[in-house]
């Protein structure tokens, strides 16, 4: 019955459509009328609504997912402790209700369990390409409702990839690679970042950067550039593109540094500062990932990611555009 009200609604819209491309006419108004406060009802509307971002978390055990959430967003979240012996890669999501002044942020932190692990890797990127499919699927089942009720649905597809890579060694694993040619732009934003960065000198660092870069270019991986298209985010996030994958060190460990305290790892010859932009590039990613673009990963996820899938899912079904502009008659709805 769902397909077949499908299949009848899309033939009421292509009469619609007919109509799409007529000139519109520009009229000037003769006065004040009121819908130049639409942006401020969109801002009101969202604020009250709240926001949901959800983070997946990718990386070998033991290599720093948790302590990189917590430092992130300075606070303390619960995490099981993980061995290394697990015979399967699991992902093991959490989710939290946060509110930074009168803004709500229900965040979602997908973390793998046991990648890595195993002898045989060959398939460990299979369920995370699985996790990230049944997001979609589960939103997809939810759009196409009859009833529907995508206004306080718990969205749970994935805004971003967090790929942690181990900074011993020269260049990236054969497992590294793999999972992220998996997982680029076609099924999810993805951020590499070098982690632990502070068990390295300066000069291996730079080295690692450069040779991670080459290796994804030469073997086709696309990671998630930083938009420059916004003239008011273009120079900030056009000079972030340059300094990937970022070299990241976390801690929430207050060490008193001079007269302050700061969040810091301590060793014998001195301190890194989490926040000191000298000593890694956390603050980097903080700004990019939190302060400038988790808009921007929203709309992606939404626009391009979850788009691709839902078009191939309905593809699968029967479904194909045959309007005059060959557009879908299934328009997404609005981002919530």
């Amino acid at each position: 019955m769902l397909f077949m009200y499908l299949f009848e609604f899309s033939d009421h819209v292509g009469l619609l459509s007919q109509h799409q491309n007529e000139e519109k006419r520009n009229l000037d108004l003769g006065g004040h009328v009121g819908f130049d406060s639409l942006p401020d009802q969109l801002v009101s509307k969202s604020v009250a609504q709240g926001f949901c971002f959800n983070i997946l978390c990718v990386g070998e055990t033991g290599i720093g997912k948790s302590t990189m959430m917590n430092t992130l967003f300075n606070t303390m979240f619960e995490n099981e402790e993980a061995s290394h012996y697990e015979r399967d890669v699991q992902l093991r999501p959490e989710t939290y209700e946060l509110r930074e002044s009168n803004v709500n942020l229900k965040l979602t932190v997908v973390q793998t369990v046991g990648f890595g692990d195993q002898i045989n890797k060959e398939d460990s990127f299979k369920p995370i390409l699985d996790y990230i499919d049944t997001q979609f699927e589960k939103y997809l089942e939810e759009e196409l409702k009859i009833k529907r009720s995508l206004f306080n649905y718990h969205d749970t597809r994935i805004h971003i990839c967090l790929y942690f890579i181990a900074p011993n060694g020269h260049s990236l694993k054969s497992l590294d690679l793999v999972t992220m040619k998996k997982l680029d732009s076609k099924v999810v934003n993805i951020i590499p970042i070098i982690a632990k960065s502070d068990t390295v000198n300066r000069s291996e660092l730079d080295k690692l950067k450069i040779k991670i870069m080459s290796e994804l270019v030469s073997n086709g991986v696309q990671i998630y550039q930083f938009p420059t298209e916004d003239e008011a985010v273009a120079e900030i996030n056009s000079s972030m593109n340059t300094h990937l994958p970022f070299a990241v060190v976390g801690s929430v460990d207050d060490v008193k540094v001079g007269n302050k305290l700061v969040k810091a790892r301590m060793y014998p010859w001195g301190s890194v500062q989490v926040e000191n932009e000298s000593h890694c590039d956390f603050v980097k990613l903080r700004e990019m990932l939190l302060r400038v673009n988790m808009e921007d990963l929203r709309e992606q996820t939404h626009a391009r990611h979850y788009e691709l899938y839902r078009r191939c899912k309905l593809e699968e079904m029967g479904f194909k555009d045959t309007g005059p502009d060959s557009q879908s008659y299934f328009a997404l709805p609005p981002l919530i």
